[in-house]
């Protein structure tokens, strides 16, 4: 029952990050490609390898402490912290790169950090291995805050 539930958790992820890819493919290959970028930003093959890895390991994360909660109930607040940052990532897609909106996507990428922040410390009443593998996300993230912020600047 329980890898019954991890592949729910890495379907549910997967698919947050399917729609964020359709989202993104709108606009990356021609308005995306005209914006001045920041210093440090990777080349455009980067972003899917990293952004796959971390999906995973958000998956295994969230599966994480509900299997040592024992059951949605438990693990509820956690959870639902997991959903709210999982939805704002998807935001950040919808609002960069659907509507085309560098500005607004700052509040939302930073409203992420802060959700991805607030889940990692409920997910470590939890679980440690929980927490620290949502470690790479935020500090992935916080990156692209830096970048979202230059993008923002240097196309105002």
């Amino acid at each position: 029952m329980s890898l019954l539930y991890l592949f729910a958790f890495l379907g549910v992820v997967f698919a947050t990050a399917v729609a964020g890819g359709a989202v993104t493919a709108t606009s990356v290959g021609d308005w995306y490609v005209t914006l001045e970028k920041p210093l440090l930003t990777p080349q455009p093959w980067v972003f899917p390898v990293v952004w796959n890895f971390l999906y995973f390991l958000m998956a295994i994360s969230a599966w994480l402490v509900w299997r040592i909660a024992g059951s949605f109930d438990a693990a509820g607040f956690p959870l639902a912290l997991f959903g709210t940052q999982l939805s704002f990532n998807l935001a950040w897609s919808i609002v960069f790169f659907g509507l085309q909106n560098p500005l607004l996507a700052i509040l939302v990428i930073v409203v992420l950090d802060i959700a991805i922040a607030l889940t990692i410390f409920a997910f470590l009443k939890f679980s440690r291995l929980a927490a620290l593998l949502l470690a790479p996300y935020l500090l992935w993230t916080l990156f692209a805050t830096y970048l979202t912020i230059g993008i923002a600047v240097l196309n105002a």
